[in-house]
């Protein structure tokens, strides 16, 4: 009877070809979220600016109130 033999093949590791996880994204409306970026922001939280490069999906309306608002409210 022939012994068969297993050959133990070792990887190496090589963390550049790790799969490419996207972040897990999640739906919420703007009233559920905007009296505490309302406060983080007024308390200038160190976390909020960690997400400050964040790209964020709102409606074409939001977008249009919101330029609007920031180009017609008076200078601070």
């Amino acid at each position: 009877m022939n012994a068969t033999r297993t050959q133990t093949r070792l990887k190496i590791f090589d963390p550049e070809n790790l799969p490419v996880s996207r972040p897990k994204m999640k739906r919420v409306r703007l009233k559920q979220i905007v009296r505490v970026l309302f406060d983080a922001a007024k308390a200038d939280r160190t976390w909020l600016s960690d997400f400050a490069e964040d790209e964020i999906k709102i409606s074409a309306d939001l977008y249009e109130t919101l330029t609007m608002y920031r180009r017609l409210r008076p200078s601070a």
